[in-house]
């Protein structure tokens, strides 16, 4: 296979990779299904979208990349929520066409400049795995950006050793390696895992770079004034960096270059995207649903039951605005002002709000339950 081939089909993979990044409405059944590395975490039944598709019954899927929710009485009406978009993920009381006042899950998103907010409510009383899961990997997914994303400069150094993260394993160190990025060069260190390429300088361990395989779009060889130099051309979502590296002799050159190449052929085969979750805590609620929903199901079954829909129906609908958050087509945030009964600087507040007003988010009724000390 030429250069240029391997080239271009990696470039493909890696600008194919949407859903972690994006936020996208009434998505194909082939879309719902999971990507190389990507990871069925939990699944509900019984939840409602209560702003988009309030008094419908759906399901959620939550994956190591986002959460999924359709309808199960209509399929093709659902949602791909991207964790990259989340701005914001918390728990609110709202009105439930299904179920009255309850707890539910409240997100907020931003992607293309437009902000979005979902709302889910579990229909099934007493069950907090909405909660606990959809947070819980979010967590864990905003706590392993050094496997999905490239960093100049970082704190990936301790005690003068490569910080190894929870699933990478070290494959290779090679010294000697010249940095090409100024005009005299610097001499460091090639750090190979099983997840990216790690290269510092050994005068200044935080002159760095750790390029994750995943964007890495070609790994070449090619003549610089410097000689023969091994060159990484990063994906243009990390910043479409250009590389360059120098090591002696040319036959230490050739064997870091084939390892590289290798090894990026491994992983885009089966991505490790860093994700670590474990629902040990929450088995206790797998029995609470009196009506067998919320079992494990493999992801062949989740998907199997679900009939593929043609996007160009008749009945198909323009969701977007349903769920548009307040100031959604805006790209920038209102400006700080100082508030004189918080004394300290908060974004200012639209026209027609105060901060009164913001204090009372539950209903009167509610809110006495909630003294009283009952729970919903």
């Amino acid at each position: 296979m030429s250069a240029s081939s391997v080239n271009h089909s990696t470039k493909a993979s890696v600008d194919s990779l949407w859903e972690h990044r994006e936020v996208r409405f009434d998505i194909l059944v082939s879309q719902m299904k999971m990507r190389p590395g990507e990871i069925l975490i939990d699944k509900l039944d019984s939840v409602e979208d209560t702003k988009g598709n309030a008094g419908d019954r759906g399901r959620i899927l939550v994956t190591n990349l986002r959460a999924v929710w359709h309808s199960q009485s209509m399929p093709r009406v659902s949602l791909s929520i991207g964790y990259n978009c989340v701005l914001n993920i918390t728990t609110k009381i709202v009105n439930s066409k299904l179920r009255g006042f309850a707890e539910a899950l409240y997100i907020l998103t931003k992607c293309n400049n437009t902000r979005f907010e979902f709302i889910f409510t579990n229909l099934v009383p007493g069950n907090s795995r909405l909660f606990t899961s959809v947070i819980g990997v979010y967590k864990a997914y905003n706590s392993s950006k050094l496997y999905r994303e490239l960093k100049l400069r970082g704190a990936i150094l301790q005690d003068h050793q490569l910080k190894v993260l929870p699933q990478e394993s070290i494959v290779n160190v090679i010294d000697g390696v010249w940095n090409l990025s100024s005009d005299q060069g610097n001499l460091g260190l090639f750090v190979i895992t099983n997840v990216r390429v790690v290269w510092y300088a050994k005068m200044n361990e935080l002159f760095n770079i750790s390029i994750p395989y995943l964007h890495i779009a070609s790994v070449r060889l090619r003549d610089s004034k410097f000689g023969t130099a091994l060159v990484i051309d990063s994906s243009e979502l990390s910043g479409g960096y250009v590389l360059g590296f120098r090591i002696d002799p040319p036959e230490k050159l050739q064997e870091t270059f084939k390892e590289i190449q290798s090894m990026h052929k491994i992983y885009s085969s089966s991505p490790i995207f860093g994700v670590e979750y474990s629902k040990a805590e929450e088995s206790r609620f797998d029995e609470e649903d009196n009506d067998g929903e919320d079992q494990p199901m493999s992801t062949t079954q989740v998907m199997d039951d679900v009939d593929e829909i043609d996007p160009d129906h008749p009945d198909s609908h323009d969701v977007f605005t349903a769920y548009l958050a307040e100031g959604g087509f805006e790209s920038q945030d209102r400006p700080p002002e100082y508030n004189p009964d918080l004394g300290l600087c908060m974004e200012k507040l639209k026209d027609g709000y105060t901060l009164e007003g913001l204090w009372q988010v539950l209903p009167p009724e509610v809110g006495k339950r909630a003294l009283n000390g009952n729970t919903l």
